[in-house]
């Protein structure tokens, strides 16, 4: 079972900001923005190179969700605006295999990341 998987099952505390039947979002222990968040399927998929097309309604609704959570933060703002990060594998820097959107905002982001 991932670190993920035992926060949906609540056997590790998080800090959640958005629940539904569909997946989580929760506070990132380890921030790298002032504001990160992390928005997980509750089904478990290790990563986005392994989804498939029945995933399809599942990815999109992660993807509503992490708008709706920088709505709800009050950082969905054209001037402020926010990141979407996905890491897929060792080299993308997954540090655990369950799919999850790093939302980060709250300071300027760089380009090109990494």
């Amino acid at each position: 079972m991932t670190l993920f998987e035992k926060i949906i099952a609540r056997e590790i505390p998080a800090d959640i900001v958005h629940e539904d039947e569909l997946c989580l979002a929760f506070h990132d222990i380890s921030p790298q923005a002032p504001t990160h968040i992390l928005i997980i399927p509750k089904k478990p998929l290790p990563r986005i190179g392994e989804a498939e097309s029945g995933d399809r309604d599942l990815l999109g609704h992660l993807l509503l969700t992490a708008g709706k959570v920088a709505s709800d933060l009050g950082v969905n703002q054209e001037d402020e605006g926010f990141r979407l990060v996905i890491n897929n594998g060792k080299n993308g820097g997954e540090a655990v295999p369950h799919l999850h959107i790093h939302l980060l905002c709250g300071r300027p982001m760089t380009w090109p990341p990494g």
